[in-house]
């Protein structure tokens, strides 16, 4: 029997029970996991998070073309990311910290941009460096100067996977590694990334799942947010 004083903790629409109580618990609400999915399913869940949490952005995530075009349709305010495969719903929450999100190339793009997308609805602020891979390293070291600046990197690299032990030798920052699934036959679909970002003799490198760009980018923004603190 429900208590009349206290809120539902989920919402059961059939299909899903979607928890309402995650933000109370974590900070941060639940998202959609689009795969697997119908569009109606994404479009259902996606409103009972954003009527549940209006005054801060609800993430979907992995979207097929047709969930897409769906959520365009139905929902008017809601931001899509043809590349991220993302749909944000609500405005986001005000930045506080700095993830900077290095890309080896421009096969990573998917990946990298569901890292933006995921940092900034979890709050916080991020900016990007896109095809800056090993195979032209004075691109990476151009830029080593904004390396010390950010509270939290997200490298994200695919074939053999040694940017991230490259950074990781340059700076001190906190920083977690994503292995893409971008790379020819002996790649094995990112095992190959995955386990070379996993036996990095660079000290300090955190490894996510191949592709999981969600992941890293909960893991950076909560970083960054703790780095500043609550006033930041």
């Amino acid at each position: 029997m429900t208590d009349p004083e206290r809120p539902e903790l989920v919402a059961d629409l059939g299909y899903a029970r979607v928890d309402l109580d995650r933000a109370a618990r974590t900070g941060d609400p639940e998202v959609v996991y689009g795969a697997g999915k119908t569009p109606e399913q994404v479009l259902g869940i996606l409103r009972t998070l954003h009527e549940q949490h209006p005054d801060r952005a609800v993430l979907a995530t992995r979207l097929t073309e047709a969930t897409t075009e769906l959520l365009g349709r139905e929902l008017a305010d809601v931001v899509l990311d043809p590349v991220a495969r993302t749909a944000v719903l609500g405005p986001l929450p005000a930045a506080r910290g700095r993830v900077l999100v290095l890309s080896a190339g421009t096969s990573d793009a998917p990946v990298a941009a569901e890292v933006v997308t995921t940092a900034r609805v979890h709050g916080a602020g991020v900016e990007r460096v896109e095809d800056v891979g090993v195979a032209g390293l004075h691109r990476l070291l151009a830029v080593r100067d904004r390396l010390e600046q950010a509270d939290c990197l997200v490298v994200v690299a695919g074939m053999e996977g040694a940017l991230p032990s490259v950074v990781g030798g340059l700076t001190g920052v906190p920083l977690v590694a994503v292995p893409t699934s971008v790379g020819y036959g002996a790649s094995f679909g990112g095992l190959a990334a995955l386990l070379g970002m996993l036996n990095s003799c660079a000290p300090g490198v955190t490894v996510v799942n191949i592709d999981n760009g969600y992941g890293a980018g909960v893991f950076a923004a909560r970083v960054a947010r703790g780095a500043r603190g609550a006033d930041a």
